[in-house]
């Protein structure tokens, strides 16, 4: 049995491998995140391929399939009922299940232990009880922050108080390997759990909404460090791949992701930010052309290649749908359209790519910043739903911006903009957009998903 157990877990890790692989493209990650969970469903099944081989506690095997049942009723549940517009939260919920599990691993780990271990594993079980109570409760901060349930709270108490942890996270394994602090093994881990509990709360809560996704991200990989930790300490090997799959996927994602927003990770982690000082005037100030529905049909029909740059604001009005159905009435005129997305646009990393995905738009269309900036002038017109500071050239004009070296699309150096937007109130960064006083830009002011629709019915008349 344990050969058949060791063969699933082995079958397991190459399907997170395939999984990953295949979720790296928009294309294929409805198969590759099926391949991922036929991985899981294996490794669950092979661990109780070992489980029966033992003397059976039929008390606590009915406790744990009665668990995964609850978690398999609860976890659909969230899935189906989830709007797009909370799906960085669940996603933050889902990772603080991660980070939560490999606590209570540590937990219950440090209450058995009723003789000496060796270093190794002493070190193991405090770091992966450590990581995963950082993750539980930076996660748990983060669904609160992005439900707007708890605004960013930055202070010098704050900074002081995370690196005092820090250092006692560091100072006491090291007293307590050298006899130097006098309690018991589980006294340190409980000690170091908790530690772990309030520094993931006060690393979350200085963090600023624009660097949310990068935060998201981050504790995604920590909670598959702590993952691969308990996998370490149970010898379990679906466990240490996953997780190390995860934490090094999470890593490199972050890191891509401040370059993306120019901003380094220590600063990030750190929940500063540059001056707020925009150097420019308020939104209030700012001369602006307006557009209406009739003319933005107009400008349409005359354009012949076409791009929209998606942000939160769509998922706000729930125009994705909308979108595709524009789309298809410009394919038919023989029309080109891209869908032209940045690093960060939306509250999660792939938050866009998620949204169009969901309406069924097909990947090809989907062009990422990079592949449209050097070839901007070419395109007649430009529809901005719901994005903001992915879109303010004032990243590359002040430096005393917040913004400043951030990559933008560079939208102001196409022939024309329409800028959907509910109201000037400015995005994110609470500054006002330079884009919107252009000569080339207009507003369309209302519901993006009402205004789409107007101007999808006038097409389907005139066309």
């Amino acid at each position: 049995m344990s050969i058949l157990m060791n063969i699933g877990y082995l079958i397991a890790s190459f399907s997170f491998i395939i999984g990953l692989k295949l979720m790296s493209s928009p294309k294929h990650a409805n198969k590759g995140n099926t391949i991922a969970a036929a991985g899981m469903l294996i490794a669950l099944l092979s661990v109780f391929t070992g489980v029966v081989t033992d003397n059976i506690n039929y008390t606590n095997l009915t406790i744990i399939l009665v668990a995964i049942l609850l978690g398999v009723v609860v976890g659909r549940q969230m899935a189906v009922k989830v709007k797009m517009t909370e799906m960085p939260q669940m996603v933050s919920l889902l990772n603080a299940t991660g980070g939560g599990c490999a606590m209570l691993l540590g937990w219950i780990e440090a209450i058995q232990i009723t003789s000496f271990i060796g270093v190794g594993s002493q070190v193991l079980l405090n770091l992966g009880t450590l990581t995963g109570a950082i993750a539980f409760s930076g996660s748990v901060v983060a669904y609160l922050k992005l439900a707007g349930k708890l605004k960013d709270y930055n202070s010098v108490v704050v900074n002081v108080t995370s690196k005092l942890l820090i250092f006692m996270c560091i100072a006491l394994p090291v007293a307590y390997a050298t006899q130097v602090l006098s309690i018991s093994f589980y006294e340190l881990t409980m000690v170091l759990l908790a530690l772990g509990l309030i520094y993931g709360i006060l690393f979350v809560v200085p963090i600023g909404g624009a660097d949310m996704p990068v935060v998201i991200s981050l504790l995604n990989s920590i909670t598959g460090i702590a993952t691969a930790l308990a996998g370490l300490l149970h010898d379990n090997k679906t466990m240490i791949a996953g997780g190390i799959f995860v934490g090094a996927a999470g890593i490199f994602l972050t890191i891509l992701m401040c370059k993306a927003m120019n901003r380094s990770l220590w600063k990030v982690i750190a929940g500063t930010s540059k001056s707020k000082k925009a150097g420019t005037a308020s939104a209030q100030e700012q001369e602006i052309q307006e557009t209406n529905v009739a003319e933005t049909v107009t400008k349409l029909l005359l354009a012949n290649k076409i791009g929209i740059i998606p942000g939160y604001g769509m998922a706000v009005a729930q125009a994705q749908h909308t979108c595709f159905q524009l789309q298809k009435l410009l394919m038919q005129q023989e029309k080109s359209l891209d869908y032209i997305i940045h690093p960060v646009a939306g509250r999660m990393p792939g938050h866009m790519n998620v949204l169009l995905a969901e309406a069924k738009i097909e990947y090809e269309y989907l062009k990422e910043m990079h592949e449209t900036n050097d070839h901007m002038e070419e395109y007649d017109l430009l529809l901005v739903i719901g994005a903001n500071d992915v879109v303010n050239p004032v990243a590359e004009t002040n430096p005393e911006s917040p913004i400043y070296g951030m990559p933008i699309i560079k939208a102001h150096l196409s022939k024309n903009v329409i800028v959907f937007k509910r109201s000037m109130n400015p995005g994110y960064a609470g500054i006002p957009n330079e884009l919107f006083e252009k000569e080339n830009c207009q507003m369309l002011f209302g519901d993006a998903q009402t205004n789409l629709q107007e101007i999808v019915q006038q097409l389907k008349v005139l066309s």
